[in-house]
């Protein structure tokens, strides 16, 4: 959520902002700042009669004791009973009002973010050279059903379309990635989280995720109470709000935490071929970096974040880019986005695998996250999360970029402690 303060400051740069990320809300920041003055004013009107309120209240006891008569004022303080009680009811329909406008608004992308859509994306840098074949090299989807590493039909057939079954090699695949990304940060010092996949509405909502994109996740509702919840889209919905409602001490900052969870996604599904076999599904598996910080740490955690979701697709040896993200592409909550996106040889372009993003005291607001700094005040949070990394993508890559002229797939080296072999070989 945004500050009102920043708004009623300078309400014509918000604006800008936003415009930005290709849309136009100005008629909505007007309407905020219009009922932000009316609540001022209302505010201002309802405390003035509290204060004559409380004033004449002193004043009874005096007069009886003087034996004069109380009924005009306490006919006065009934009037202003009525009175206040109607105020107040008009600020709370202004205030939820207003609070349903700020949700509308997104987070204002950084001063140093391109305006536009995806088309507007900058790559930053390359690592690797795009691989070569002197053969003709198979997709992801024949390598992986040839090895039966992965079974699409039966998938499909127990799930529906937009699932698959790990099989073999594939399981034990998936897990050597889930454990080597998990080992890699723990040894940074990243707390391991394993969170409840099943959220209350309110992590959406710190999160940034609702009201807007309620119809974009799997909601799961008890049939005997009135219990309703739904499937965590990532990890970071659940790990920012690990300190909702809390003080934290500027000295524990930054907090660093990692998650492995499925994630579940209501918008996958697609059947345009370059999202065949694992590239989108419903359901995959991803760990995901999360760290609270103070303000003056907020850009040296997000260039963290980056290298270290870079460093894991380096040590698989996989040809990617970064790419950062210009203002209409970047995700409701967030000032900043950078993506690292891996080749799919079999589909000429690059698929991202992980995020890592900064939304800066945005999820903190709404989550009401604050630490208390050396000054002794309280401050917001700051909230940054990275994919380390997605393998629905991570995979394809892998078995495009390392497969053999005869079908088989070389393992990359820092997983084969987790495998045991050096290269997946159709089973006779």
């Amino acid at each position: 959520m945004l500050d009102i303060k920043m708004i009623r400051t300078d309400g014509e740069k918000v604006k800008e902002r936003i415009r930005k990320r290709e849309m136009n809300l100005d008629s909505i920041v007007d309407e905020i700042l219009d009922i932000d003055k009316k609540r001022r004013e209302l505010t201002g009107e309802v405390e003035s009669k509290k204060a004559e309120q409380n004033a004449d209240s002193k004043k009874i006891p005096q007069l009886k004791k003087a034996g004069e008569d109380t009924a005009p004022l306490m006919e006065r303080m009934k009037a202003l009973s009525a009175e206040i009680k109607e105020g107040d009811a008009k600020l709370a329909e202004l205030e939820e009002k207003q609070k349903d406008l700020l949700l509308s608004l997104p987070n204002l992308p950084d001063e140093d973010v391109c305006a536009g859509g995806k088309e507007q994306n900058q790559p930053i840098r390359y690592f690797k050279e795009q691989p070569k074949f002197d053969y003709e090299p198979k997709n992801h989807v024949e390598l992986c059903e040839g090895l039966g590493m992965i079974d699409y039909q039966r998938g499909a057939k127990i799930a529906g379309a937009g699932s698959w079954l790990y099989r073999g090699w594939g399981s034990r695949l998936e897990w050597a990635l889930l454990n080597f990304f998990v080992n890699e940060h723990i040894k940074d010092g990243y707390e391991f989280i394993l969170p409840p996949h099943m959220l209350g509405y309110e992590c959406g909502y710190v999160a940034g995720q609702f009201p807007k994109f309620g119809d974009e996740v799997y909601w799961i509702e008890n049939p005997t109470s009135s219990d309703r919840k739904f499937m965590l889209p990532t990890a970071e919905t659940a790990l920012v709000n690990i300190h909702r409602d809390e003080i934290l001490s500027e000295e524990d900052l930054p907090r660093k935490y990692i998650a492995y969870t499925p994630c579940y996604r209501r918008e996958a599904g697609s059947y345009r071929a370059e999202e065949r076999g694992m590239i989108r599904g419903h359901q995959f598996n991803k760990v995901e970096m999360v760290q609270y910080t103070t303000e003056d740490q907020s850009d040296a955690a997000f260039e963290e974040l980056v290298g270290k979701a870079e460093r894991l697709v380096q040590e698989l040896g996989l040809h990617y880019r970064l790419s950062k993200l210009a203002a209409g592409d970047c995700s409701f909550s967030m000032a900043r986005t950078y993506d690292i996106e891996v080749w799919i040889p079999s589909m000429g372009i690059y698929k991202e695998v992980s995020s890592a993003s900064n939304a800066r005291d945005y999820q903190a607001r709404r989550g009401n996250v604050k630490y208390r700094g050396a000054d002794k005040k309280l401050h917001l949070a700051h909230t940054l999360n990275a994919s380390g990394l997605a393998t629905s993508r991570v995979i394809p890559a892998i078995v495009e970029q390392y497969q053999n002229d005869d079908g088989s797939v070389t393992v990359p080296e820092v997983l084969r402690p987790y495998l045991g072999i050096d290269r997946i070989e159709k089973q006779r």
